[in-house]
């Protein structure tokens, strides 16, 4: 999608909301589910529709680690940092991650396939360590198995 065409739905997407103080948040989760990501031009549209600075929409967006301002990978990979998953092997799980594909957190790998995103609990605290992959769980990862879920993913 260019940057035209997201900026295009992303305004329709506003203009589908209610500038009500209580829908910011809901408007930024609709316009990223959308299109991927927060258009950086539509950050001042945001704002004049509910009336904040662009300084106050540009902290929201920068406070939740959800929020991305510039369009994804194909494929986005997320590793749980919650406690139950760091202790039973996460921060292991995170540095191979991070060495198998080239990048760092908040970062795409060189070919632009997949970025690497920290999230904050997917709820399998029982099966830890787990990640995410596009908008698939997997739990009990393992630097081996977390290989082979990258390569099947590099096959789609």
């Amino acid at each position: 999608m260019s940057s035209t065409d997201a900026s295009t739905k992303a305004k329709s997407v506003l203009a589908s909301y209610r500038t009500e103080p209580d829908n910011l948040l809901p408007v930024l989760h609709a316009i990223q589910d959308a299109v991927g990501f927060i258009p950086q031009d539509l950050v001042a549209d945001i704002a004049q529709a509910f009336n904040l600075s662009r300084a106050e929409v540009h902290g929201v967006i920068s406070f939740y680690h959800y929020f991305r301002i510039a369009p994804p990978a194909r494929h986005v990979v997320q590793i749980c940092r919650a406690e139950s998953c760091q202790s039973m092997g996460g921060e292991a799980l995170l540095a191979h991650a991070k060495q198998s594909l080239g990048c760092g957190l908040h970062e795409k790998d060189k070919d632009g396939k997949f970025s690497l995103e920290p999230v904050y609990c997917l709820g399998q605290c029982a099966t830890s360590p787990a990640i995410m992959i596009d908008d698939k769980v997997h739990a009990k990862v393992t630097p081996a198995r977390f290989d082979k879920l990258i390569e099947k993913a590099r096959g789609e």
